[in-house]
């Protein structure tokens, strides 16, 4: 469990300081405050990481402590307390920025899942803002982009893997953006500065395969007119990345399985063994671990490859993504093409965020692509996309929007779209449901709860 500096603001002494020793027999560092006034004071010069505050005080709110914090300290998390019944304080509470929030009297239980998820969650932000930074000094920019609870989690375990020499293995679908994971593996590491050599196993047959990865010698086959240095050699010194490793055809597994225990190649017509220096990243979007049991890939070449195993969510999962990404990437064709439009309408913005994306990543930059082709307009109207995006059933059913509408209210109502039917489609199951859009369950409890008094 994730240890943190907590603050606790109660008028109450005696629930004041019995919270406080619970938590620190939780194992955190905890201070306390009797109202706003001293827990600012003491906020000036302390490290916080959260702030546990009763909603109703005398001589000052939670709610105005708050607001202040959001003001004078934004890198404090704030759980409220509020009395069991009150969403209507607990909405305004999470509307004002609140990280959570948690019914009085409390259970002990709940108080401690709310805790560790808001405690990792301040982790994973802090992992990934130092994985960008670091990412920045090697390359300059950051070509993974997204800031969802998905894609912050993905990064985290990618910066991991990157401090070891670990063999990688990732999975998802195609247009997902895999090679660009394996690239950030590659930058993040110690190996940032040798080659990064690329090998899509499914674009050649076994026989020319065999001879891409390992090298020939002169005369090894018929054309084999001079000895030719494989991708394995390379890359010496940096990483191999093998894309659709689940289309690799058997005889090349064994030479493969061969090299990651022995870390020695064997070029084709050679009996001499050469050494090669070379982390191992593979991608792959079938389903390897059925391909395991079904026979059609080796299973110990499977545990060698998939020594840390990531997994590229798709587009769909991660929805919030897509106006970061789509405005990037009108950015990017816009400049291309010499079009001067910059910005999407709520309603297209709405339409975008809308669809599922069979294609992934892929897709949407070909959406928006064309969008920038056949447009000269600054601004980018819903009428402006491809029929195809206005015209497909398929996808998630779509929020009545108007383009008189503000962003906020239009993004509101897709929000409560979003929510619903991922909630109908996990037949009701609250926690999955949470899981997939990255919510807390107390936070889907409020949103559901607010809506229900909404027309």
């Amino acid at each position: 469990m994730i240890r943190g500096n907590i603050m606790v603001v109660d008028d109450e002494e005696t629930q004041r300081d019995a919270l406080a020793q619970v938590l620190e027999q939780w194992g955190h560092d905890v201070s306390t405050a009797a109202d706003t006034r001293q827990a600012m004071a003491r906020l000036a010069d302390r490290s916080i990481d959260l702030l546990l505050t009763d909603l109703r005080m005398p001589g000052g709110s939670g709610q105005e402590l708050l607001e202040k914090c959001g003001h004078e300290r934004p890198d404090v998390d704030v759980v409220v307390m509020t009395a069991f019944g009150t969403v209507e304080s607990a909405v305004a509470a999470m509307k004002a920025g609140a990280s959570d929030f948690i019914t009085k009297p409390l259970d002990l239980e709940q108080l401690e899942l709310v805790v560790k998820r808001v405690l990792e969650r301040r982790h994973l932000l802090h992992e990934n803002r130092m994985l960008r930074k670091r990412l920045q000094e090697t390359t300059g920019e950051t070509r993974l982009l997204g800031s969802s609870q998905a894609m912050a989690e993905l990064l985290a375990r990618a910066g991991l893997a990157a401090e070891t020499e670990a063999t990688v293995l990732i999975q998802g679908e195609s247009g997902t953006g895999k090679e660009l994971l394996a690239r950030l593996v590659h930058d993040l590491s110690e190996r940032s500065d040798g080659p990064f050599v690329a090998v899509n196993c499914a674009a050649l047959p076994e026989t020319l395969l065999e001879s891409e990865l390992f090298g020939h010698l002169r005369g090894a086959f018929t054309g084999a007119e001079r000895d030719r240095r494989g991708r394995m050699l390379q890359a010496d010194g940096g990483t191999l990345f093998l894309d659709e490793i689940g289309d690799l055809a058997p005889s090349v597994q064994v030479k493969l399985l061969r090299f990651l225990q022995e870390r020695e190649i064997t070029p084709v017509g050679g009996d001499t063994p050469v050494s090669v220096d070379v982390r191992v990243v593979a991608a792959t979007h079938r389903d390897l671990a059925a391909r395991k049991l079904d026979g059609s890939f080796r299973e110990d070449l499977y545990f060698r490859l998939n020594v840390v195993g990531l997994t590229m969510p798709p587009l769909r999962d991660r929805r919030e993504d897509i106006p970061e990404l789509a405005t990037h990437f009108l950015d990017r064709y816009a400049a291309r093409y010499g079009r001067p439009a910059r910005t999407f309408s709520a309603e297209a913005m709405a339409v975008l965020m809308g669809r599922s994306y069979p294609g992934n990543i892929r897709e949407l930059i070909n959406v928006i692509e064309q969008t920038v082709v056949m447009t000269r307009g600054e601004v980018i109207h819903s009428s402006d996309l491809p029929a195809h995006v206005l015209t497909n059933q398929s996808d998630t059913p779509l929020p009545a929007v108007s383009g008189q509408g503000s962003l906020a209210t239009t993004m509101a109502g897709l929000e409560r779209n979003i929510v619903l039917s991922t909630l109908e489609e996990c037949g009701g199951n609250q926690s999955e449901t949470a899981r997939r859009l990255g919510l807390t369950e107390s936070g889907l409890r409020y949103k559901l709860a607010k809506w229900r008094d909404e027309p």
